[in-house]
């Protein structure tokens, strides 16, 4: 599966896998071993296809792109897995201590957001889409979002991630993920200084602890454990999405997205599954985060 930009392309809504040499040193490797079944194999396996479609090089005449803009890649046909066919198992957390989510523990839809504050198709759906989202299907208790850090474009990724880890340990990683996605944000670049101004905009109220977080074990730690769980299931670009454990590659449409909780929603309905058995309908993080 190609991973690098062709030359022929034209722009598409999902950011492949860089396969420069900083970010080829990205890819964890803790020593832990990943314990995946033969079912999760072969969804990850579909996972993989899903990204690969979403970044396929479109083969029209006249399209083109820059090798330089790490935000684009090439057209390609509905990321979207309909129904049962992908079958991943679910990886939702539905943790109420989980900082770097947010919606009811008990929500029958969970969408698990893989993504890079470098990635620039990430930065649209946060923007145009995920509002949206939040509106209709979080606050009225359907949907819950867990984000999963998975930077892929190096150095800067990587300590963008561990920032965000660190905001969310004082109950600011929506504001600080809302700010690093701002229209402009990531041209600026994620130095320290940078992360620290992104910081003290998300109103983060202990700068200083939160200097010591994003650089310490806890956060490396942490980030690397969203890494492997992306890795393990096949995600190859970003945003890579699972709902209920069928796979979206790209930012897609609002509509793909509404069209795929709904689906979850109701087949949770059906199966009496819409809420967690003993699950705590605490919520984790504030629906209302995204919009303050």
């Amino acid at each position: 599966m190609p991973t690098s930009k062709s030359p022929s392309k034209s722009p598409s809504k999902s950011t492949p896998r860089s396969t420069s040499s900083s970010s080829a040193r990205a890819k964890p490797s803790s020593g832990k071993p990943l314990l995946f079944g033969t079912g999760v194999v072969l969804a990850a396996a579909l996972l993989g296809f899903v990204s690969y479609r979403a970044i396929a090089p479109d083969t029209s005449a006249g399209s083109s792109v820059s090798a330089a803009d790490e935000s684009s890649a090439s057209s390609g046909a509905a990321a979207e897995v309909p129904g049962d066919a992908a079958g991943l198992p679910t990886l939702a957390r539905r943790d109420g201590t989980d900082k770097l989510a947010q919606g009811r523990v008990d929500a029958p839809v969970v969408l698990i957001e893989y993504a890079d504050f470098k990635c620039g198709y990430c930065g649209k759906f946060a923007r145009d889409t995920e509002p949206a989202l939040v509106r209709t299907y979080v606050e009225n208790g359907t949907l819950r979002i867990e984000w999963r850090n998975f930077p892929i474009f190096g150095a800067e990724s990587e300590a963008a991630a561990r920032a965000a880890w660190a905001a969310g340990q004082q109950d600011r990683f929506w504001q600080f993920h809302r700010a690093a996605y701002a229209e402009g944000a990531k041209e600026k670049g994620f130095g320290k200084d940078r992360l620290k101004a992104l910081a003290q905009q998300a109103g983060v109220p202990d700068l200083a602890r939160f200097v010591r977080d994003a650089d310490g074990s806890a956060a490396a730690d942490a980030v690397r454990e969203d890494q492997e769980q992306g890795y393990g299931i096949g995600a190859t670009s970003t945003p890579s999405f699972l709902i209920n454990g069928n796979p979206i590659a790209g930012a897609q449409p609002t509509e793909t997205f509404t069209r795929a909780i709904e689906r979850a929603a109701e087949e949770a309905a059906r199966s009496g599954k819409a809420k967690v058995p003993g699950g705590d309908a605490k919520d984790s993080g504030s629906p209302k985060a995204t919009a303050e």
